[in-house]
């Protein structure tokens, strides 16, 4: 947000953003944005002027979690096993991912541009971490090539979608990230 808003442009702001992240982590990505702006005490126009679409909400309100997980990308780059670093890191993706409900939504690809009043587009932070990761991990051979971090994060967000109702969501995540990446043929 712009600090050359308002004092109390920049107090609706916060407000708005504080209820949103209350009201995504009870009610999931499709939370009442009228809801939003009757607790945070603002008309629904307020929470639009901020936030002109849903997913520059859910944006908002992932913002801390997608700069944590670049930054477990950048601190895992300098590791020996580069499949493993991309391993971890993806299963750090899970993770946030399945306990921070909107998370996924938020990295989902809608097939519309970024808005340039809104440039915390979740998905692009994450493919600039990811990709020296899985870059490193083609280089050595671990990884095949073509396999792109959208194509990563497009199964992950999968996966998560389809727990999000699980009586253990992270668990379930878990679970199918390691079938997906164990693959369904035996060890030999």
């Amino acid at each position: 947000m712009p600090d050359r808003q308002r004092a109390d442009a920049r107090r609706n702001y916060g407000r708005i953003l504080a209820v949103a992240e209350e009201e995504i982590a009870a009610h999931g990505a499709d939370a009442s944005l009228e809801q939003i702006a009757r607790i945070a005490g603002v008309g629904s126009a307020t929470v639009r002027r901020h936030f002109p679409t849903r997913r520059a909400l859910l944006e908002a309100v992932s913002r801390k979690r997608i700069e944590a997980l670049a930054a477990r990308a950048q601190a895992l780059t300098g590791e020996s096993d580069s499949r493993a670093a991309l391993l971890e890191w993806l299963s750090d993706v899970v993770a946030y991912s399945a306990s921070a409900r909107g998370l996924a939504a938020a990295l989902t690809y809608d097939g519309t541009e970024p808005d340039p009043l809104h440039d915390n587009t979740c998905a692009a932070v994450m493919r600039e971490a990811g990709d020296p990761l899985l870059h490193r991990a083609m280089q050595d051979g671990t990884v095949p090539p073509g396999v792109t971090i959208a194509d990563l994060i497009a199964l992950i967000v999968g996966i998560v979608l389809a727990t999000e109702h699980h009586p253990d969501p992270a668990a379930a995540a878990d679970r199918l990230f390691r079938l997906s990446v164990a693959g369904l043929s035996p060890r030999t």
